[in-house]
């Protein structure tokens, strides 16, 4: 079963829970000519890089694609701490000062307001890497990578139809240019021959009349040019249908559209099909654009 034809563009976002705080992951991309990642994470979390880029390479193939974790400690319930040797040292010291009438008793308050005494912790802080957070960071990011894939398939869908329209739209004139009689051999020869009658001596040799105008034929015959753009059709559109990644064959098969459009208005000497000419050149720069955001 063939992949589904998919955008370069899109976002995702999931969030995860827990002791450890809330943690949230954003997955977004736009177009990229190969696969750019970039990730950003919380400090101490290093270690989510290789998965995690993994996890990209595994879905994707062509775009920027930037994830960013994020995480909300919980605020921990903030208690305190006496430290019981430090205050004992303070009033050992105080007494002898004491004794010495050097200055008088010290007061268990101005003991323990002393700096140092009292210390504040929350029971809560981290104290290294947080196993939990890693893991939930990884699910999320999971589903936010597919959040962000199901968005650039959407997005895929979509331009499945317009690419299509834009080959409709080709493939209608291919046809009709294919149809005027000025793209026929009859034609070509018709005038030709006009302008040798008009242009060269009656005394011209038949033999050499003969060669420069088998010359000019094949210069004047865009029936090569047609034959190869509805072989070009018929392959863009089972790219299409083949779905991605076709981004890059896309993008030259529409190169190669401009280039027979391009060689069929030089060839033309219609005013019919260079009109035709023309508007292929045109349709052909649309499917161009649009080719631009497949993967």
């Amino acid at each position: 079963m063939s992949a589904p034809l998919s955008g370069m563009t899109g976002f995702g976002r999931a969030e995860a829970q827990g002791d450890f705080g809330v943690l949230s992951v954003e997955a977004r991309s736009v177009n990229g000519k190969g696969l750019d990642f970039r990730l950003r994470v919380p400090a101490g979390m290093d270690a989510l890089e290789i998965p995690l880029r993994d996890m990209a390479r595994a879905r994707f193939q062509r775009g920027s694609v930037t994830l960013t974790v994020t995480l909300a400690r919980h605020v921990g319930e903030t208690g305190v701490r006496v430290d019981e040797a430090r205050l004992e040292a303070y009033a050992r010291a105080a007494r002898g000062l004491s004794d010495k009438g050097l200055a008088q008793p010290a007061s268990a308050g101005e003991l323990m307001a002393l700096k140092g005494v009292i210390l504040a912790e929350d029971a809560d802080a981290p104290t290294g890497p947080d196993e939990a957070a890693m893991a939930a960071a990884l699910e999320a990011a999971e589903a936010a990578l597919t959040m962000l894939q199901d968005a650039r398939e959407a997005e895929g869908a979509a331009m499945g139809a317009v690419l299509t329209g834009h080959l409709d739209e080709i493939e209608a004139l291919t046809r009709e240019a294919a149809a005027l009689d000025a793209a026929g051999p009859a034609a070509i020869k018709a005038r030709i021959d006009a302008k040798f009658a008009e242009l060269l001596p009656n005394d011209l040799d038949p033999e050499r009349l003969a060669q420069e105008a088998a010359v000019l034929a094949v210069k004047a015959d865009v029936r090569e040019e047609l034959d190869r753009l509805a072989a070009h059709i018929d392959s863009a559109r089972a790219l299409i249908k083949g779905g991605s990644p076709s981004g890059r064959k896309l993008d030259f098969l529409s190169q190669e559209f401009n280039r027979e459009a391009n060689t069929l208005c030089s060839k033309s000497n219609d005013p019919a099909l260079t009109r035709i000419g023309l508007a292929l050149k045109a349709a052909v720069d649309r499917l161009r654009e649009q080719v631009q955001n497949v993967e």
